[in-house]
């Protein structure tokens, strides 16, 4: 009986760590997720503004 038990505790630690692990793991995930949008949205905004640069500069040379 008292093996049936720990057995029991053990399950419920192994699936508590799990969640533990599991969300723990999601929060970097998300994490990484929202700094590389946040990288990805300043790069095109500077590619943008470097088109737009670039073409200012051609049709004042074509003049």
């Amino acid at each position: 009986m008292s093996q049936a038990t720990s057995m029991r505790k053990r399950h419920r630690f192994d699936s508590r760590m799990t969640r533990i692990v599991l969300l723990i793991s999601f929060f970097v995930f998300f994490g990484r997720f929202v700094y590389s949008s946040i990288g990805a949205w300043y790069h095109h905004q500077d590619k943008i503004q470097t088109q737009q640069i670039s073409q200012t500069i051609d049709s004042t040379v074509q003049r």
